[in-house]
């Protein structure tokens, strides 16, 4: 599960609020070990889901560096190419 959960820092153009919730649901959902909660705990799950993303959001605004900012399509293409390296080619 939390292979999909993806660096956010540091990207042109900045990582979007959808992409910050998915990493935030990705990590309650390794940590619960709930795909999808019960309804006796989707409260407690989408409380968790908010206030982790929330810290993300404030983490990400606030850290600084003096690298270039990472383009999205060249990192997608050297993850690709790791995964086919790794795993093969798609047919």
């Amino acid at each position: 599960m939390c292979r999909n959960i993806k660096t956010l820092f540091n990207f042109e153009p900045p990582a979007t609020e959808l992409e910050i919730r998915d990493a935030s649901l990705q990590f309650v959902r390794k940590l619960s070990g709930f795909n999808i909660p019960s309804k006796a705990n989707e409260e407690a799950f989408d409380k968790a889901v908010q206030e982790i993303a929330a810290s993300a959001r404030e983490l990400i605004q606030s850290l600084v560096t003096t690298a270039d900012p990472r383009d999205r399509e060249v990192e997608a293409a050297r993850a690709k190419a790791r995964s086919a390296a790794r795993f093969g080619p798609r047919p």
